[in-house]
């Protein structure tokens, strides 16, 4: 494929390998959670367990007529949610490093088969001492761990947001919403419910990003099914998205079903997808980046990212804060009850921009 980057000095054509198209899975396996342990010990047979099990699954697809190159797993997959348990007794039961002995055991599995595998985990991360993450990562087929993405936008857990000063000394702008090149193409990763965060998505797009996997550990939701058709149609990429089998993690009496993982394209189209919350490697399709990249330089309708006027856009960024940052800069967050206070404070910044945009709206309406 030739690009043509056009500056103020003139033309310079980029050439590109030529990506042939290549197979992705979505792998929708169970997963038992580790909180449910009486301790440290328990907790990792748990895990293991659920590791195991995900690598039974790969490795049966890997010995099928037409082997994927990358295959992606659920969040939480190995650990499953910590529910109500504080942040220290979290990290203490079940976290660890990545890499570590959760990306270990997949580690090997790429290299043995030459494959992609994108996961999701609970880091501890020793320079971040009192903090976890919900990190997602990809492993290369040498086992090398290339990619790590710790969320951003959540709820219930601990965020770099919360300490986002201290955080951005020791983090490279682009690591901190990562894309990585490879032989199949410019890979990102977003778990879960951020993919509700357009801005996540636009500014891994942004950065190159043609590939999105998805580890995702969530019940069904109209909203987030149409937030990834969108987010595929609007930024131009292929979405792989893993959704965990059976009982999905934050479901504490285990009644509240996963399943329907799937595989859209460039222009939102679903090109695999399965309905059922059963344990199964069928969600399979497909991947031509060529194809990806010949649709995005072209003027393309309903949505072009050529037509794209991001000037207009910036001063609204620059002047938006509603929930803070530097919440937890000074001491870790505990437990999910301690963001109330500041989600107080996002309450107040909202209700205050929506008196301001009354009062402009009615000196004109009125």
């Amino acid at each position: 494929m030739v690009c043509y980057l056009y500056t103020e000095a003139g033309t310079t054509i980029i050439m590109h390998p030529i990506i042939t198209p290549w197979r992705a899975t979505s792998v929708q396996v169970l997963g038992d959670c580790a909180v449910t342990a009486p301790d440290r010990a328990a907790a990792w047979q748990v895990i293991e367990g659920n590791i195991a099990r995900a690598v039974g699954l790969i490795e049966a697809a890997c010995a099928a007529a037409d082997p994927p190159k990358l295959f992606v797993l659920p969040e939480f997959f190995a650990q499953g949610a910590p529910l109500e348990m504080s942040v220290p007794d979290w990290i203490e039961l079940a976290c660890c490093t990545v890499p570590g002995p959760i990306t270990a055991p997949l580690q090997q599995l790429a290299r043995r088969h030459a494959i992609f595998i994108g996961a999701n985990q609970f880091e501890r991360a020793p320079e971040w001492p009192g903090r976890y993450f919900n990190t997602s990562f990809l492993i290369d087929p040498a086992g090398e761990v290339i990619l790590r993405y710790r969320r951003v936008t959540t709820a219930a857990f601990p965020s770099p947001h919360d300490f986002m000063d201290d955080y951005l000394v020791k983090t490279d702008r682009h690591e901190v919403f990562p894309v990585v090149d490879t032989k199949l193409g410019r890979i990102a990763m977003i778990p879960c419910s951020e993919i509700n965060v357009p801005e996540v998505a636009r500014v891994m797009m942004m950065q190159g990003a043609e590939i999105i996997l998805h580890p995702t550990n969530g019940p069904r939701s109209a909203a987030s099914d149409a937030a990834k058709i969108a987010r595929c149609a609007e930024n131009k990429f292929y979405f792989i998205s893993a959704n965990i089998a059976g009982p999905i993690g934050f479901s504490a009496d285990r009644s509240v079903m996963g399943g329907r993982s799937r595989i859209i394209d460039f222009n939102g189209e679903i090109l695999s997808f399965e309905e059922s919350a059963e344990q199964t490697a069928r969600v399979s399709a497909m991947i031509d980046v060529e194809a990806l990249r010949k649709n995005r330089i072209e003027d393309s309708r309903p949505q072009s990212l050529l037509r794209s006027r991001w000037e207009m856009y910036r001063p609204f960024f620059a002047e938006a804060s509603f929930y803070p940052p530097n919440g937890f800069l000074t001491e870790p967050m505990r437990h999910m009850d301690d963001t109330e206070q500041l989600l107080s404070v996002a309450r107040g910044r909202l209700v205050e921009v929506g008196e301001k945009a009354g009062g402009r709206l009615g000196k004109h309406l009125f």
